[in-house]
């Protein structure tokens, strides 16, 4: 600290010559980097602490027992000590005060970290420790309630696999309701946990200046909650036509799958195959093109392979022993006596090496792209730990990278060429290309009123507005109508209900969901660009399996990390900035073949958003 002050006193009093200068700039970078260097060091010991312990929390839940909540509280407070010291957000501001006022000084490799550090230490400000602590606390009862729940339909306990195969696959209307209550029950648990969570956040993040917890989240992509609220608003517009062909078309036709004479204007929500309406591609059975009768002959760790397989083939390297000894990537026994967080996650442990993955495959469909999804993510960490990456920006060129590149390689996993090459369909087989098209709309279009709309307003209301505890429910179903056109089958005005929180983003991930919208729009046109100027083939039958290219054009983008902008590296690498167009083109046939279904139909949404 003190030569920081010496080199400001000696620039402000003395000025210098273009020498002394450059002789200044080195002595100051050596500091910086000295310090970057240290804190480094600290963040990936701290991070694979803190990783461990949440991963002990998320995979051995046991009732009443509370050691693992009680080490993950002491990583987490350990962690955050560091991170939101006095000294290291007081460095890190005088480090980049001295950047604006010099902006040649530093590397800006040198800035993104410390601004990083900044970031980071918004959320762990040690000068409001007892409320980082209470924070954290409720953060980790949250989880435990919810992937600790006993789910019940009449009385019987059911895994949320047996809820999900019954909206999958039930005809029954009354099963099918039994189910989708069921997976709302939790919310009520968590209702009071939430709307804690919801002013500690807020209050966590104020201290550096941030007026609350979304935008604090949103101001990792350099923009305002205003700017991001729009920005999905702008998404949603440009996709809203075929969104409103594909709710139409959705209401008619799950109307005479259950034998209902008369169509609702909105659809129930327990109509749907996904517990919150997200995806609505089950509905859709393309003939010569379902995997589910080959998949079930194979095991889940066969589905494992295959999608490790797909990733060495375009180049990538086998996974780290290490991934398979560590990751818990199959259901536990029904003797099990604990349980275990339910939703598919990737892990990078210490930044480094360790990347595990926590899953519950089955040898379906959902669960085959999924793999691929998670993977997606594990190849991004193992890709970007290099010495060119500082720990620090071990990150995604933005969050919505992170989740782009692994949901393209779902898409992928599914091309009817790819899967024939595979053994997943007979190399003769015959299919109708529109029906395929619009399973695929039912799954990637239908996702972004989801994400765009209800998702993101709601967490924006939440934390931006202050949304009251007593208005959760009321203003959820508010969304999901207004943007999915979606229904409770029952009326969930009541209060105690908290549907909201039965999404596991909602609690432990939050005010982040708009990255999934972002990178569907980004998947889309990296998927193009690969298509059309690797493969030169038709963006909806190509195949990546076993093209070196297409490995190196996408480890081209992942070898970077956070070192690069996002928008920036988009640009440099396929030409345009973020535009929803490819995915507007490759579902372009789809409108015309939805208009002339939905002829002397009822058309419930308006026709603008």
């Amino acid at each position: 600290m003190r030569n920081l002050f010496i080199l400001l006193s000696a620039f402000a009093i003395f000025g210098c010559s273009p020498t002394e200068k450059n002789e200044g700039s080195s002595q100051m970078r050596t500091e910086v980097q000295t310090y970057l260097d240290s804190f480094n060091a600290q963040y990936q010991l701290l991070s694979a602490e803190v990783n461990e312990a949440a991963w002990a929390l998320n995979t051995h839940i046991v009732e009443g027992d509370t050691t693992n909540a009680y080490r993950n509280k002491v990583a987490s407070a350990k962690y955050a000590a560091y991170m939101g010291s006095s000294e290291n957000l007081g460095r890190a501001k005088r480090y980049l005060d001295f950047a604006k006022e010099n902006p040649d000084e530093l590397t800006e490799l040198q800035v993104r970290q410390l601004n990083h550090i900044l970031y980071i230490g918004a959320q762990n400000d040690q000068s409001q420790k007892a409320l980082i602590d209470e924070r954290t606390d409720m953060e980790t009862k949250q989880v435990e309630q919810l992937f600790g729940y006993d789910f019940k339909i009449d009385g019987k306990s059911v895994t949320t696999n047996q809820i999900d195969s019954i909206l999958s696959s039930s005809k029954n209307l009354n099963q099918r309701l039994a189910a989708w209550q069921s997976s709302k029950e939790v919310g009520k648990t968590l209702k009071d946990g939430l709307s804690k969570l919801q002013q500690l956040r807020n209050g966590s993040v104020k201290s550096l200046g941030y007026p609350d917890f979304f935008s604090y989240q949103v101001s990792d992509y350099g923009m305002s909650a205003d700017e991001m609220v729009k920005l999905n608003e702008k998404i949603m517009q440009q996709l809203w036509p075929l969104y409103r062909e594909l709710h139409t078309y959705a209401r008619y036709e799950l109307a005479k799958q259950y034998g209902v004479k008369e169509v609702p204007d909105m659809i129930p929500a327990h109509w749907l195959s996904n517990r919150w309406g997200q995806d609505w591609s089950a509905m859709v059975d393309v003939k010569g093109l379902n995997i589910d009768s080959v998949l079930a002959t194979k095991s889940a760790e066969w589905v494992m392979q295959q999608g490790e397989a797909f990733y060495k083939s375009i180049g990538f390297d086998a996974l780290p022993k290490s991934f398979y000894e560590k990751s818990s990537l199959y259901p536990l026994p029904p003797n099990a006596n604990y349980k275990k967080n339910n939703h598919a996650s990737a892990w990078h442990m210490d930044l480094d090496k360790d990347v595990r993955s926590l899953m519950s495959v089955e040898p379906n469909a959902d669960w085959y792209e999924t793999v691929n999804h998670e993977l997606g993510h594990i190849y991004y960490y193992m890709t970007y730990s290099t010495e060119s990456v500082p720990p620090l920006l071990r990150e995604g060129a933005n969050r919505a990278y992170h989740e782009a590149f692994g949901t393209q390689i779902g898409l992928a996993a599914l091309m009817k060429p790819f899967l024939a090459q595979n053994g997943l369909l007979p190399a003769n087989s015959q299919t109708d290309t529109m029906q395929q098209l619009l399973k695929q709309a039912l799954n990637y279009v239908v996702f972004i009123p989801w994400s765009s709309g209800t998702m993101t307003h709601f967490e924006a209301d939440l934390y931006t507005k202050n949304l009251p505890e007593d208005e959760y429910n009321q203003r959820w179903w508010q969304y999901v109508q207004k943007y999915q056109g979606i229904a409770p089958p029952l009326p969930r005005t009541s209060p105690i209900y908290c549907d909201a929180a039965s999404k596991t983003h909602i609690n432990d991930d939050a005010a982040q969901y708009y990255d999934y919208a972002l990178s569907f729009v980004l998947l889309f046109q990296f998927h193009d660009y690969i298509a059309k100027n690797i493969l030169h083939q038709n963006p909806r039958e190509c195949n990546y399996f076993g093209n070196m290219e297409v490995g190196n054009f996408l480890r081209e983008m992942m070898k970077h990390g956070a070192t690069r902008d996002g928008n920036e590296l988009l640009k440099e690498t396929i030409g345009n900035d973020l535009s929803a167009q490819p995915m507007l083109d490759y579902f372009a046939p789809l409108m015309p073949y939805l208009k002339e279904m939905n002829k002397g139909r009822k058309y419930t949404l308006a026709e603008t958003i």
